[in-house]
């Protein structure tokens, strides 16, 4: 599956986005979709996970209350809402799939097959 995330962009602090997570190649049936973000000089960091058979959603603490991850099953396609935006959420978003992955390994990067291209999101203060 080919993954193309869209959507980030500048905004100010305390402000929102709506990143994309498109699917190409064949449908996300089956798979969880994670989003995770990449800081500059630092590691990369889940974020946010689904899982397509159930819609069963996970998020970082950091983020949880100010992002909803969601999906629309017609168009193959997962969707980051991200509100009250602050200047430490700027990163790299990329978005992630892959089959067959445990609750507790939807936060682990090395779980996920296939990657999407990322989109920087900066958050001025």
């Amino acid at each position: 599956v080919q993954l193309q995330a869209s959507g980030g962009g500048l905004v100010q602090a305390g402000g929102s986005l709506r990143l994309s997570c498109a699917a190409s190649g064949r449908t996300f049936s089956g798979y969880a979709v994670g989003w995770f973000r990449q800081a500059p000089g630092k590691g990369r960091a889940f974020v946010a996970a689904i899982r397509w058979s159930g819609g069963s959603r996970h998020y970082a603490d950091s983020v949880k209350g100010r992002f909803t991850i969601s999906r629309d099953s017609a168009k193959d396609t997962v969707y980051l809402q991200m509100s009250s935006l602050k200047p430490d959420d700027t990163a790299v978003y990329y978005c992630a799939a892959g089959r067959g992955i445990i609750l507790s390994s939807l936060g682990n990067n090395k779980a996920y097959d296939y990657w999407g291209q990322g989109t920087q999101v900066t958050v001025s203060s």
